[in-house]
């Protein structure tokens, strides 16, 4: 419990860090109330507007008003709480203390809620980064079982040159490499899309209907660096193992070499990659918002990108946040799981 307090702690300081650096960054970047209103706005609508994002106070009120909204621990009027439909448990009277979801603003485009929109494309990045990750594991455990039981191959070879070349790659590079080759080029071949969503829309009927080849490309190209890793990885981890006492005593016994290597070996030896698979997820989370965009993913990362290019900054705002805490999250259940995969790791934090 005191370790898992200690992590909480630690991410909430870093989560206070990414709010400060967000508000630097984008708040007072342009003007958002002629984002908003457009050219043609006149003087008195321009200042409501302004008021209602606290526009008119000074940047430290700003950044503390700024840091009420998107901290579920909040102190707010009733007026406020109506007026922002903020969703928790309040009390009080006039001002009230609560918790709530975190109110990360209104768009200046679409004036919806930040956080539902956001919530509409989490979905897809989720299924995104979880069948990159699928065939990452898969497919860097098959390599690297095979590269190390093959070990001074051809096979091993080509699997340490490919994981080589695999992680050096960045994504975004082989995000355009890979859409043109696949999307463009072989297109007649494959019949597979160059953009596209999970979910697409016919135009006639209206109804939405799901298109899993368009997860194809890029969830490939999101899984080719953990791919690489996790290949590594499992090599160098196999060929320890592969050397100790009692595997030679397994292999004495008469069992079979796929026994050996799948029950007793692959078992011992998946440590690190454990390690790396939890680390990479929350990587791929992150990593996703080019690749959504190159192939036209509806996921957090295009729409943060559509975003960033309109000037809407509550969204690129509550994006980064969001992804800052799903990023943290994913760390801290990692640093939980690696106490109960390891012992050692519990006795050194006790």
């Amino acid at each position: 419990m005191r370790y898992i307090l200690q992590k909480l702690f630690y991410a909430t300081l870093v989560l206070i860090g990414v709010v400060v650096l967000v508000f630097v960054m984008f708040q007072g970047f342009g003007d958002p109330a002629r984002l908003i209103v457009g050219q043609t706005g006149d003087k008195k609508t321009m200042e409501n507007i302004r008021k209602d994002l606290y526009l008119d106070k000074p940047k430290w009120q700003q950044f503390v008003l700024y840091l009420n909204d998107v901290s579920p621990l909040s102190i707010h009027t009733r007026e406020e709480i109506e007026q922002k439909k903020l969703r928790g448990l309040f009390v009080g009277s006039g001002t009230r203390i609560g918790i709530k979801i975190p109110y990360l603003r209104k768009s200046y485009q679409t004036k919806k809620d930040t956080i539902d929109v956001l919530s509409e494309a989490l979905p897809g990045t989720i299924v995104l980064a979880l069948a990159a990750m699928l065939l990452a594991v898969v497919g860097g455990i098959m390599l690297g079982v095979a590269a190390a039981v093959k070990k001074g191959t051809w096979l091993d070879t080509s699997a340490i040159f490919s994981s080589i070349a695999g992680i050096s790659a960045p994504s975004f590079f082989m995000a355009i490499i890979i859409a043109y080759l696949f999307g463009v080029i072989l297109h007649p071949y494959t019949g597979l899309n160059l953009t596209g969503s999970l979910f697409e829309i016919d135009e006639v009927t209206g109804e939405k209907y799901l298109v899993l080849k368009n997860l194809i490309l890029p969830a490939f190209t999101l899984g080719i660096r953990p791919l690489a890793i996790i290949t590594q990885l499992t090599r160098s981890s196999m060929l320890d193992v592969l050397g100790q006492d009692y595997i030679r005593t397994a292999y004495a016994k008469g069992l079979s070499t796929r026994t050996v290597i799948f029950k007793h070996a692959l078992r011992n030896a998946l440590n690190p990659v454990i390690t790396a698979i939890t680390g990479w997820f929350a990587e791929l989370l992150a990593g996703a918002f080019f690749v959504e965009y190159i192939f036209g993913w509806k996921g957090i990362g295009k729409i943060t990108v559509a975003a960033l290019e309109k000037l809407d900054y509550p969204i690129v705002m509550g994006s980064v946040l969001f992804s800052a805490f799903i990023f943290i999250l994913i760390n801290i259940l990692a640093d939980i799981l690696y106490t109960i995969i390891d012992p050692r790791i519990r006795l050194n934090n006790g």
